[in-house]
């Protein structure tokens, strides 16, 4: 049954959330995934690439040396782990927000309070690293790290695909492999979340206030979606990078603490906003593409949903009255 909220617009039903999380949650794969890699690579390097004349490569340098060694195709490694990996992940956080927010509002009004926006990102935030970020990451990260040329078909990888990355791992390191990291992804995903959904729905506020608008055009969405993004997550990253790459035993304490200190003492302090330029690249489109993506498959669904409704589209036959 589709309950009306307080403000007498009909209420999204699960299965919109679903599906226009799923779509943006693709397209921004798509778009994003070779920054992705590239940023990786870059928390990986115990010490960075350097080009002929002796000077640290950048971003770019690091990409172009990817295509030259392991071909185009070596930037989309780990694509598959992410593409299997984001329909459910678009879909929970969306929907698991959609409903902490449900249930955080306010029994008489219905009315959500920034506050409880918060909380319902924290929430939802930590939902998806349990269920499908946190594993689907480790995957990512053992694909991405492996060196192979996509180009040579004679140079056989470790890992050959999401799937088989995940059975190999699970058969020689155990479930729990796959869960390596899974506190400090909660944090990360409960602290974006948190983050991204207030601000993205304070700024939304602001905004439609602004301009007198019920709908934000598209553009919008764009770039809220854009300035949402997190800064301060850089180093929570970096160590969880590294902890997923790693093979090592131990509790997940113990392992933070040598690879933090590790980093400290190898490296320096800022060793962990390594690979900040390809994150900020990398998360503000991404963030930009989700939400435009979103809230424009939500719009069209919502359209279709109402002609449904109105009989103007049939999916099943009417019974003559």
């Amino acid at each position: 049954s589709m309950s009306k909220n307080n403000n007498g617009k009909q209420k999204t039903p699960l299965l919109t959330h679903l599906v226009a999380g799923g779509a943006a949650g693709f397209m921004e794969a798509c778009t994003c995934h070779p920054l992705d890699t590239i940023k990786v690579r870059m928390q990986l390097a115990k010490n960075a690439a350097r080009n002929a004349k002796g000077k640290p490569l950048g971003f770019l340098g690091v990409g172009a040396k990817i295509i030259r060694n392991e071909s185009f195709w070596g930037l989309y490694k780990g694509l598959g782990a992410v593409v299997s990996g984001i329909v459910p992940k678009m879909a929970i956080r969306f929907s698991s927000f959609e409903l902490y927010k449900e249930w955080l509002a306010d029994p008489a009004t219905g009315k959500v309070s920034t506050l409880s926006v918060f909380f319902a990102g924290l929430a939802a935030g930590t939902t998806e690293a349990v269920l499908v970020v946190s594993p689907m990451d480790l995957i990512k990260i053992r694909l991405q790290a492996q060196r192979h040329s996509m180009a040579d078909p004679m140079d056989i990888p470790k890992y050959r695909n999401a799937p088989h990355a995940a059975y190999t791992i699970v058969r020689e390191e155990g479930v729990r492999a796959l869960y390596k990291g899974v506190t400090l992804t909660a944090l990360r995903q409960a602290t974006n979340q948190a983050a991204n959904f207030t601000a993205y729905q304070e700024f939304k506020k602001m905004a439609q206030k602004y301009q007198n608008l019920e709908e934000l055009p598209s553009y919008q969405h764009l770039v809220l979606g854009g300035v949402s993004g997190p800064l301060s997550n850089a180093p929570i990253d970096t160590i969880k990078t590294r902890i997923q790459k790693s093979s090592a035993p131990g509790s997940g304490w113990e392992r933070f603490k040598i690879v933090t200190t590790e980093i400290m003492a190898k490296e320096g302090p800022r060793a962990f906003y390594k690979g900040l330029t390809p994150r900020l690249l990398r998360v503000a489109p991404g963030q930009a593409v989700t939400f435009m993506v979103y809230e424009k498959v939500k719009a069209w669904l919502d359209i279709f949903q109402g002609k449904i409704k109105e009989g103007e589209i049939t999916i099943l036959p009417t019974p003559s009255k």
